[in-house]
Parts: structure tokens; C-alpha cells; sequence
């Protein structure tokens, strides 16, 4: 296998990711509108108090200033962590569907889970950037759960896409053995 096409097709899942950060994003923001208009808020669950991607921020603006980020940027700063790594992520997945097509199987459903499991169930706790899997309700699970599942759908739907308009593009891959 080449190391042009690995390359290129890191690129496409580094842009799948960014496209898939962004379909998350919208399906996280619609089941909070549809929670907000079925539950009071009086009864929601109780959420920390900053997300996971505003706390990376949030580290890493001390570890490069020694100082907390400024309330106005913690949103956008957690904002801009969810994109990278949801990018980074893309990138993984694309130079792995070229090493290991069966990484695909599944329109990338089964690699959303396993992001979940790995880095919402075991990596971010782990970190110390959230409570414990154990100290969570279920609904904050399935709701990650499901998030995770679009994320992997909309990247490999974005991965098949991009990669289709590269080969009509600029002509399809040659494959080497």
C-alpha cells in the first residue's frame, strides 16, 4: 500500500471527522432542545458543571499561560477541542479503512461505539475529566451512546462522499501491490 494513498485518505478522514464533529454537534443540540421542552427544568438532571472538551481547554490554556481560560472563551475553546478531536479521530479512521477496509463495516457505526466505550466510558473518566461511568445516570449514557453512533455514521457517510468527489476529482487511486 502506498503511503500517498494512507496520506490521502487521512486528509478525506480528517475532513470527515470535522463534518462528523459537526452532525454530533447538531444531534446533541436537538435532543437537548426536544429534553427542554419535555422535562421542566426543574426535574432535568443536574449536569457537571463544565464539559469534558472545556476542561482539556481549559488545561491546556494553563499548561501555555499558567492561567485559567477567561469565561468568555471556554464554550468556543471546548468547542474547538470537540473539532480536533473529533478531526483527529477522522484521520485515524480514514488512514485505517485504507489499511483495513472491514474498519468500515458496519457505515462506521461500529467505530462510533467504540469511541464511546473508549473515550466517554473509559478515557475521559480515567483523565479525571469526568465523574466516573458508575456516578452517571443511564440517560447521560445513552445519550452519549447515541451521539457516538451518529458521529461513526456521519463519518464514514462524509468519508464515502469526499472520497468519491477526490476520484472524480482528481481521478481514482492507483492501487500498487
Amino acid at each position: 500500500m502506498r503511503a500517498a494513498t494512507i496520506a490521502r485518505n487521512a486528509g478525506i478522514g480528517l475532513a470527515s471527522g470535522l463534518a462528523a464533529s459537526f452532525a454530533m454537534d447538531l444531534f446533541q443540540k436537538g435532543l437537548e432542545a426536544l429534553k427542554n421542552k419535555l422535562q421542566p427544568e426543574e426535574e432535568a438532571d443536574q449536569q457537571e458543571s463544565e464539559s469534558s472538551t472545556v476542561k482539556v481547554a481549559n488545561k491546556v490554556s494553563r499548561a501555555a499561560s499558567d492561567e485559567p481560560l477567561p469565561e468568555p472563551y471556554k464554550e468556543p475553546a471546548g468547542q474547538a477541542v470537540h473539532y480536533a478531536f473529533g478531526g483527529l479521530l477522522g484521520a485515524a479512521y480514514g488512514a485505517a479503512t485504507t489499511a483495513w477496509p472491514k474498519t468500515a463495516t458496519g457505515f462506521g457505526v461500529p467505530f462510533g461505539a467504540a469511541v464511546w466505550a473508549a473515550a466517554d466510558e473509559i478515557g475521559v473518566p480515567a483523565a479525571g475529566l469526568s465523574k466516573p461511568p458508575t456516578e452517571s445516570p443511564p440517560s447521560t449514557h445513552a445519550y452519549s451512546f447515541l451521539s457516538h453512533l451518529v458521529f461513526g455514521a456521519a463519518l464514514e457517510g462524509s468519508r464515502r462522499t469526499l472520497g468519491a468527489s477526490a476520484n472524480a476529482f482528481f481521478g481514482p487511486q492507483r492501487q500498487r501491490s
